[in-house]
């Protein structure tokens, strides 16, 4: 992963969350509405998140070291799970906003300017999640791919609002308030899905592995006679796999070593996002049973 990309992507999104923030929230405000506020306090968590992720990131990029000899990508998910923290604050505070407004009774007043800037900040965070999306697969970026799902959730928040001013052109002004309690809404069950998918690799639950091409990495690799007991942990673009392969037991350990030695290579070089590869070396003597995907022994091959 190119840390120095990621940072840099997060930094043009930190600059591009501020401004909408700013005009959202100075022009919400002006205009007495609850809903564009709400979504302003949105995109200012949105800033706060990047900051983390500008953090995290560069922590994570460190070198591994004698305490962390695994290196220090973690960080970057434990960034996520902060962000996530934020996220479930966010909701209080705007679930408690719309709350006030909606037994307030007060109307907002709604002006071009105030459709004009939530138009043009719905263009800018569809650019933002364009740009950290591509960024984020190009670069393997767990926290890149986690905001730009984080940002495109803004669009459909500000989408909303103009809902919302809808309605209350339309003679329901209990609108605002009730597009602010949706609001809060999308932004706790977006809470819920960073901090699940955050805790997920720290807690090291399967990765997304393409298998089936794994498989035939392993299987297509002279020497193999099958696999088992395959095993994979951590998050997009630094994933380590265990397993045990399985070769002739008639070959010297040298033989076996050079085998799973091209495996662990090939594995490393043509599946994205693998780092590390730990492989157990099992003879063909009919007592390992492959227990993962299919095809795990070529055919006519016995049973191991």
């Amino acid at each position: 992963m190119d840390y120095r990309n990621v940072r840099k992507t997060l930094l043009i999104t930190l600059v591009l969350n501020i401004s909408v923030s700013v005009a959202k929230g100075v022009v919400g405000a002006w205009a007495g509405s609850v809903s564009m506020v709400a979504d302003a306090v949105h995109s200012l968590f949105d800033s706060v998140s990047n900051i983390v992720g500008l953090i995290a990131v560069r922590i994570s990029g460190m070198p591994p070291d004698f305490e962390h000899p695994y290196g220090h990508g973690k960080y970057e998910t434990m960034g996520a799970l902060f962000v996530g923290g934020l996220l479930f604050l966010t909701t209080g505070i705007v679930a408690w906003e719309a709350l006030g407004r909606f037994f307030s009774g007060s109307v907002p007043q709604i002006t071009l300017l105030t459709v004009e800037v939530m138009l043009a900040t719905i263009f800018v965070n569809l650019g933002v999640t364009w740009y950290e999306r591509r960024v984020g697969k190009k670069e393997g970026s767990s926290f890149l791919l986690a905001d730009a799902k984080h940002t495109f959730s803004d669009v459909g928040v500000s989408v909303s609002v103009l809902v919302g001013f809808l309605f209350i052109r339309l003679g329901y002004p209990v609108a605002d308030a009730v597009v602010g309690l949706i609001i809060a809404a999308v932004i706790g069950r977006m809470g819920v899905e960073v901090v699940r998918d955050a805790t997920g690799v720290l807690t090291d639950l399967p990765p997304d592995v393409d298998y089936e091409a794994f498989s035939a990495i392993i299987m297509n690799t002279p020497g193999v006679v099958g696999y088992h007991e395959i095993r994979c942990r951590g998050k997009p673009g630094e994933i380590y796999c265990d397993l045990h392969v399985i070769v002739d037991a008639g070959i010297t350990v040298r033989e076996g070593h050079d085998i799973v030695d091209l495996v662990h290579d090939r594995l490393i070089d043509e599946s994205a996002g693998i780092v590390d590869v730990i492989i157990h070396t099992d003879p063909d003597d009919g007592t390992c049973i492959p227990t993962n995907l299919p095809p795990h022994r070529r055919s006519g091959d016995g049973q191991g």
